[in-house]
This record gives structure tokens, C-alpha cells and sequence, in this order.
């Protein structure tokens, strides 16, 4: 969905423009403060749809542009409200800084930061601008060190459960801003959503039999995302009718035949790193593996992708998965 640059009531107001604010506190938010942001959540301040709940863009009175999530449904309130406050104490660069939240009658709502360059799979998959091979590398690191975070360093630890495209925002300086973490705590699961979540092609295996969420799925989901990122291809593609073509597939055959100049985004024009492409399209195959037990941890991922040896690079194109006669 396009963003709309003006408020309803008439004002122009440029969204992609920086408002410099102080960090912004935790806080529970009055309906009412909400229903003045976004203009009473009206169709032409939304920014799009998720699976649990719809987001609008606002402004408050000192000036900052935030974003709202309307959650469809919820907990009761206490336990709501407890959870809330763990994802807002959980703060790290590249996660989605949530300001607040609001639980008033059958309302929960929650109040994250304003990202001006809208989200990963707008800018591979519509009409926001192509992200260069520097932009997507610095998103590369900087989405996994999110999630490694969330794994190995929250309080409590947190699993991500939805990990894709959509749920990657970009700063305004194109680092990565993970968002949507941790609402597996936050909504009751509803039927059938694990199964109709599959079609996007982001879910483990073991994921999609338990219909639950595991940090080795989070694993998997962000494989699929780093392969997403370098192909620009969707992680399922319909070649017809009847056939469906999953991204770990024709990657992997091309990577037997070492053909990675026919795996990155044609859109490049050949301006990217040859093994800087090769470093990322190993380790996403490496997460994106069907067996939990042989994919790396969030931690090994992020000092993969930082390390730039040649005995790193030797190893990861050692790995068994890469020889078609032993992995294939």
C-alpha cells in the first residue's frame, strides 16, 4: 500500500523527512491520544495488513510520526499487558523500538517508532527503489544480529515465530529494524494460521508440523530471507498453473554448478561482490536446511556473515550440503 504524504485534515506532512525527537519512553498511550494520531484510524493513514493486525501510520503532538499496530484479538488484560512491557524493555539497534501500548475495552494496540524507508520486501518486491549490493549486505548483518539478540541476550530470551521480508524495516540509513518479534506470546493462535502462514514459504518443516515457533525455525525462516535478499526472488514462485518453485531449491542446483552470477538479483547490472554473494548464499542454505540439528545458531550466523577470512569461506564451501554427491 502506498503511503499517503498528507493528514486527512488537509496539513501537508512529509513522512520520509527526519523529525528529531528524544528517545522516546515507555508508556501506555489513552485510546483517545491514538484516535488523534491517526485520525481516527482512517483508511488513508494505513500502511498495511499483517497476520495480527492492521498498522497505521500517525503524529503526535510534539511532532514524531509513529506507527500503530491495531492487534486483531488478544489475552486478557493482565497478561497482556505484562507481556508488552517485557518487548518494551527488550531495546537493541536493530529491533523496531516499541514506545508503548494501549488496552482500553476491547482495544490493544501497540505504539512502535516511524520507519521512513518502509520495509525490505516493499523495495525486492514493489515500486520502492532497488536497494544496492552495500544496502543489502548492511541489512544482511544487521537483521541477523536482531535476531541473534532476541536469542541469545533478551530477558527473557524471545523467539521471533514470524521472521520474513515484511518484517524487516529499513532506518534511514537502511539498516535493518526488526519488527513483529515475539507476538507468539502476545495472540492466542488461531486455526489453521500456521498452515495458511506456509504458503509464504518461510516455515521450517518442524515448524509447519508443530505449528509453533522455535528459535532453529527462526533459523530456517531467516535462510529463506538471506537468499530472498541476494536473488531478489520471492521464497515461492509459481512457474505455472500446477508448479510451485521453492527458492532453497533452484539455489542449491545452481550452487552444485558454482553458478552464482545466475543466482544474484539481475536487476544489479554485475555490480556486487563476488564473495561477499558467495558468503551469503551458503549461509542462508546452511539456515534454510530441512533437519533443525544441522543448522547453525543466530550467533554462528552473524559471525559468518561479519567474517571475511578465506579459512571461513574454505569451509563453508567444505560443507557436505554444497557437493552434490554428498549432500545432494
Amino acid at each position: 500500500m502506498r503511503l499517503f504524504s498528507c493528514l486527512c485534515c488537509g496539513k501537508g506532512f512529509d513522512r520520509k523527512k527526519n523529525v528529531k525527537t528524544e528517545q522516546p519512553l515507555w508508556r501506555e498511550f489513552t485510546l483517545k491520544e491514538l484516535h488523534a494520531a491517526t485520525n481516527s484510524f482512517n483508511y488513508d493513514n494505513k500502511l498495511g495488513e499483517g497476520r495480527f493486525g492492521s498498522v497505521y501510520w500517525g503524529q503526535l503532538p510534539d511532532g514524531s510520526q509513529i506507527a500503530v499496530k491495531r492487534l486483531k484479538a488478544s489475552r486478557e488484560e493482565i497478561s497482556f499487558a505484562v507481556e508488552v512491557n517485557i518487548l518494551g524493555g527488550t531495546r537493541h539497534k536493530n529491533l523496531l523500538t516499541a514506545r508503548g501500548y494501549c488496552a482500553e475495552g476491547q482495544e490493544r494496540l501497540i505504539v512502535y517508532e516511524y520507519m521512513p524507508n518502509s520495509s525490505l520486501v516493499s523495495h525486492l518486491h514493489s515500486s520502492e527503489p532497488l536497494l544496492d549490493w552495500t544496502r543489502r549486505m548492511k541489512i544482511a548483518v544487521t537483521s541477523a544480529q536482531a535476531i541473534a539478540y532476541l536469542h541469545h541476550h533478551a530477558t527473557p530470551r524471545i523467539v521471533h515465530g514470524d521472521v520474513r521480508a515484511s518484517n524487516v524495516l529499513l532506518d534511514s540509513e537502511f539498516e535493518a529494524r526488526v519488527t513483529d518479534f515475539g507476538y507468539g506470546k502476545l495472540m492466542p493462535e488461531e486455526d489453521g494460521a500456521s498452515k495458511a502462514n506456509n504458503t509464504s514459504g518461510y516455515l521450517s518443516p518442524e515448524c509447519v508440523e508443530s505449528g509453533g515457533g522455535s528459535s532453529m525455525g527462526d533459523v530456517y525462516s531467516f535462510g529463506v530471507l538471506l537468499l530472498e535478499l541476494v536473488t531478489g526472488k520471492r521464497p515461492i514462485e509459481r512457474l505455472n498453473q500446477t508448479i510451485k518453485r521453492g527458492i532453497t531449491e533452484w539455489v542449491l542446483l545452481l550452487v552444485y554448478e558454482k553458478k552464482y552470477g545466475e543466482i544474484v538479483d539481475q536487476r544489479l547490472n554485475g555490480k556486487y561482490v563476488d564473495k561477499e554473494l558467495k558468503k551469503v548464499v551458503l549461509v542462508g542454505l546452511m539456515c534454510a536446511q530441512s533437519e533443525p540439528e544441522k543448522r547453525p545458531t543466530m550467533s554462528e550466523v552473524v559471525e559468518m556473515l561479519m567474517n571475511e577470512s578465506k579459512e571461513k569461506m574454505a569451509y563453508l564451501e567444505g560443507i557436505p550440503l554444497f557437493n552434490k554427491n554428498n549432500g545432494g
